[in-house]
């Protein structure tokens, strides 16, 4: 694919990084039911969003220094749909499905996880900057599939941050009615699937690809995964790095977990049980999905023992059966044997998610006989700026994979 013969190097990265900031400012699968679908994967709506040329796209491109040529023009629509909540209600959520136009074969199916949002703005459907992604994907020839997930968008409630079972629920759902809507628009898939994502997204890809193989088998067969730069390892190397006296350059990722598991298992009774005063008061309310993450920092100390209130911490450290520590537990997402490869991508100097996540998870998939490799495509990447070389290098080796698959 085009794609592939984009030159690798610091001027790509940079390409790539400014392009992500221009777009910033801008504004096997089953097909053969043709019965409208009911229950999980319903479309609600499908509304077009916007319509990209193959010759705008490549002006995009040239402008903003990233060598690659788009193939197809390309139709990005807001797919609305029904799902279940982490209780296992019916619900709906949101994403952006991006629709390759006239290619003349059929196409494999792509999802991507977005990384940490705080609000609706961010969020795919909405135009946020990760939409970028799905623009380059799209134009090279794969349908693109991303989900808001629960609590961003369309989708009521409170966001599930990093819970793992609810994540992968809403990316199934959304794979369910991307099916639908290309099988309704003439176009055609060839079987193929692949996941990624970063950050969170690279947690949630994992989550999918765990639950596709495991509960979704005969209706989808995962073909590889690269998650990328995700906490895989939520009770051991996360906690551990919230527990060090030491600031962390994300300090709102923790009282954003806090208030997601608050909400999916009722561990406290108050916030004051979460945070220490006043954070216990000043904290929650700015999880209201429209407070952006960095204003959210900097409402914080930077060293999480600063905030966190003293009981949580005593308790955590000292009692291995502590609620939040089970949970936690529950969540991680390494003991489970793929069927499909993966390749994890992390970059050693990130201290966002330090790389020890995909260490950990390499390590004990490795263990369980899957066909695993972990890459560090920028050792001196931190988390910001591994997300280029990192997309680019797991988009490379999607394209190897994903040559002349037959139609179904």
């Amino acid at each position: 694919m085009q794609m592939g013969r984009m030159r690798k190097g610091p001027a790509l990265v940079l390409g790539v990084l400014g392009l992500l900031v221009w777009a910033g400012c801008d504004s096997g699968v089953s097909v053969e039911d043709p019965e409208p679908r009911t229950g999980r994967g319903a479309t609600l709506s499908a509304v077009q969003q916007t319509e990209w040329s193959a010759a705008r796209l490549n002006d995009m491109f040239r402008a903003s220094g990233i060598p690659a040529v788009a193939r197809y023009g390309l139709r990005v629509h807001t797919v609305v749909y029904e799902t279940i909540d982490p209780q296992g209600q019916t619900t709906q959520a949101s994403g952006a499905l991006f629709v390759p136009v006239d290619a003349p074969e059929a196409l494999p199916l792509l999802s991507y996880q977005h990384g940490t949002l705080t609000t609706d703005a961010e969020a795919p459907s909405e135009g946020g900057f990760e939409q970028i992604i799905g623009l380059i994907y799209a134009s090279d020839g794969y349908v693109v599939a991303m989900p808001d997930l629960l609590g961003l968008g369309a989708s009521p409630g409170f966001h599930p941050y990093v819970h793992a079972a609810s994540s992968a629920t809403a990316v199934v759902d959304m794979l369910r009615a991307s099916v639908d809507f290309v099988r309704d628009a003439d176009a055609a898939l060839n079987g193929q699937l692949f996941l990624t994502g970063y950050s969170q997204g690279g947690y949630t890809a994992m989550a999918a690809h765990r639950a596709l193989e495991a509960d979704h088998a005969g209706e989808f067969t995962v073909t590889a995964s690269a998650p990328m730069a995700g906490p895989y390892d939520l009770s051991g190397t996360m906690a551990e790095t919230f527990l060090q006296p030491e600031p962390h350059p994300s300090p709102y990722y923790l009282p954003y977990l806090l208030l997601a598991y608050d909400d999916v298992y009722g561990l406290f009774a108050d916030p004051s049980e979460m945070l220490a005063a006043p954070y216990d008061e000043t904290i929650p309310p700015l999880f209201d999905r429209q407070t952006a993450g960095g204003t959210i920092n900097d409402a914080l100390p930077s060293v999480a023992l600063d905030f966190l209130a003293p009981t949580l911490v005593e308790a955590f450290q000292a009692d291995p059966t502590y609620p939040l520590r089970q949970r936690l537990r529950e969540n991680d997402l390494y003991d489970w044997t793929p069927r499909a490869p993966v390749r994890l991508y992390h970059c050693a100097a990130d201290q966002h998610v330090p790389a020890e996540n995909s260490a950990v998870a390499f390590e004990r998939l490795q263990q369980r006989g899957a066909d695993v490799q972990l890459i560090d495509p920028f050792p001196e990447g931190n988390h910001g700026t591994c997300f280029a070389p990192a997309l680019l290098a797991s988009k490379f080796w999607f394209d190897e994979l994903s040559t002349a698959a037959p139609a179904r």
